[in-house]
């Protein structure tokens, strides 16, 4: 290597010392990295780029191969010069080559035909169209703490101090006690009916009782054909004073009050509050009052048909409260300690309910009793227990939707365990989401599965077998971040049902029994995300819907 270097050295100095002056007064070559000098754009077709490595990797010898180098560097210097894009004669100013000219000629040529399709405009446009923001109706978001500022870290070892000697605690003796249960619980007993997201001491609107107290019995509609049902489905709207924030988290719940003269929607979330909201209400924030009467997800809730201003709700933290306007008070109806998932009432006074827990055990619990504990407990499915629904007409039956079964049950034979069913609907082939009775004859029962099914039952005659009428695929996968999807029976519409959908754009569809789509409401600008829990009023045309961010959606005409 240090051989080779020397001659390589040697070689350089005899080219330097036999250089003249006037060569060095030649302008020299530079390297392009290093010069800003305009690309060259023209290339010789007359030598190849394998030509032109090996020309560059070849070494002159001797004194005539270094002569002829050198003037063909003369050459190949002389015509970059000439063929330069910069003028020499002029003190320096570009002059742009054939390449560029034809170049600008394209871009102009281009620009002039996308001008003349404006397509220049529509893309302005689509720029300036955004996605639709969530509505700031409701709720007003709570902001950020201000956070405190501390001192910045410094290291002992940098101040050459010595290092802190930390003692651990001593280790608890005795039996450990799991307090967490207990400390994410309310207090038992009646809770005050205080809205927190109003000043503290503030009372409940006056004419919040006067709407909950509103007789409804008199505003039942009658059925509607079918064609007279898709006209009424097609005068209900949605537009931005119909989208309000009502709880701060996912929805779990929601429901109507059955007064017809105001729209009053209820609904619970994730973490055990429950939101009113009145549509054009002018009290707490847009109509909104929120309340923290639980610390779980309020998975069931309804208003009382014997008694409108009681609102029932019920908590994975397994308690069920009755909101009583009327006392503003949460009264303590049930609790088990944990573990209540769904409620419905089994006597036309709404004095008596069914109560079902994860653990697959059903209450029957009197609200008439002192205290809040159950009348008796049964234990139907050792699984898992999803939802009850009591028969409308003849109140002692009541559907269970099990693991892949629905059973009926009669309430006047249940057994502490393995109560005989009078009925099972079969052919589901994963869990089961929901199952209800039809709302006016209780002739049929909609499920909702996981293995992305609707189906729909004939229970006109409580065989051992109930059969099935009808199979509608729908897509149930919401994953993990969205409620479950179920389908639930319109209260004026023996043989109609809606369902949340998770196709886009975003809708929610009716169907009629027999799996025919009846109308599907969607709208671009107000209605973004997925609708997973759905309620109609019992006697006014309107639809509400309620997704994972604690707002409500309402369709009404």
């Amino acid at each position: 290597m240090a051989t080779r270097r020397a001659k390589r050295e040697a070689g350089v100095k005899v080219q330097l010392l036999e250089l003249t002056p006037q060569d060095l007064k030649e302008p020299v070559r530079r390297s392009s990295r290093h010069d800003l000098a305009p690309k060259r754009l023209k290339y010789s077709p007359e030598s190849s780029p394998d030509e032109s490595r090996k020309q560059t990797k070849t070494k002159p010898h001797d004194a005539k191969s270094r002569q002829k180098t050198r003037k063909n560097i003369k050459k190949e210097e002389e015509e970059d010069i000439k063929n330069s894009d910069v003028d020499h004669t002029s003190g320096g100013h570009r002059e742009l080559s054939e390449y560029e000219l034809e170049r600008l000629e394209n871009i102009r040529q281009n620009q002039a035909f996308l001008t003349s399709i404006n397509l220049l405009q529509a893309t302005d446009e689509l720029k300036q169209l955004t996605r639709p923001k969530p509505s700031q109706r409701g709720l007003l978001r709570s902001h950020a703490a201000v956070k405190e500022l501390l001192p910045a870290r410094k290291s002992l070892r940098l101040q050459k101090k010595e290092a802190e000697v930390l003692t651990l605690p001593p280790e608890p003796r005795g039996t450990l006690v799991y307090e967490e249960t207990t400390r994410l619980r309310k207090p038992p007993g009646p809770l005050p009916m205080d809205p927190i997201n109003m000043e503290e001491g503030s009372k409940l609107p006056s004419n919040l009782l006067e709407l909950c107290s509103e007789d409804s019995t008199l505003d039942k509609k009658t059925e509607l054909d079918l064609k007279e049902y898709r006209t009424a489905l097609k005068s209900m709207r949605i537009s931005e004073d119909k989208v309000a924030k009502v709880v701060k988290d996912r929805i779990f719940s929601a429901a109507f009050h059955p007064c017809s003269s105001s729209l009053l929607m209820a609904t619970g979330d994730k973490w055990g509050k429950v939101g009113l909201w009145k549509l054009g209400g002018d009290w707490g924030d847009d109509g909104v009052l929120l309340f923290e009467p639980h610390t779980r997800p309020v998975g069931c809730m309804a208003f009382s048909p014997a008694h409108p201003t009681d609102l029932l709700s019920l908590s994975y933290d397994g308690t069920l409260r009755c909101m009583d306007v009327e006392k503003a008070v949460f009264n303590d109806v049930y609790d088990i300690g944990d573990g209540l998932k769904t409620f419905d009432f089994m006597s036309h006074d709404c004095s008596t309910l069914v109560v079902g827990n994860w653990y697959g055990e059903v209450a029957i619990v009197d609200r008439r009793t002192p205290g809040n504990s159950h009348e008796s407990l049964h234990s139907v499915d050792p699984k898992t227990l999803r939802c009850v629904s009591v028969h409308p007409l003849q109140k002692q039956y009541f559907a269970v939707a099990e693991s892949k079964i629905v059973s009926i049950y009669d309430s006047r034979c249940l057994k502490k365990t393995k109560s005989p069913a009078v009925s099972q609907l079969h052919g589901h082939s994963l869990s089961i989401s929901s199952a209800y009775f039809s709302p006016c004859t209780g002739n049929r029962i909609l499920t909702s599965c996981m293995d992305n099914s609707i189906r729909v039952y004939d229970t006109s005659s409580m065989t051992s077998r109930t059969p099935l009428l009808s199979s509608i695929r729908h897509d149930m996968h919401t994953g993990r971040w969205l409620s479950k999807l179920s389908a639930v029976w319109d209260p004026k519409q023996e043989d109609c049902f809606v369902v949340g959908s998770m196709s886009r754009p975003r809708r929610v569809q009716v169907f009629h029994e027999s799996g025919q789509p009846q109308h599907s409401f969607v709208d671009d600008e107000n209605l973004n995300t997925v609708l997973s829990v759905t309620a109609f009023h019992p006697t006014r045309n309107a639809l509400l819907g309620g997704n994972a961010s604690g707002r409500l959606h309402v369709f009404s005409d």
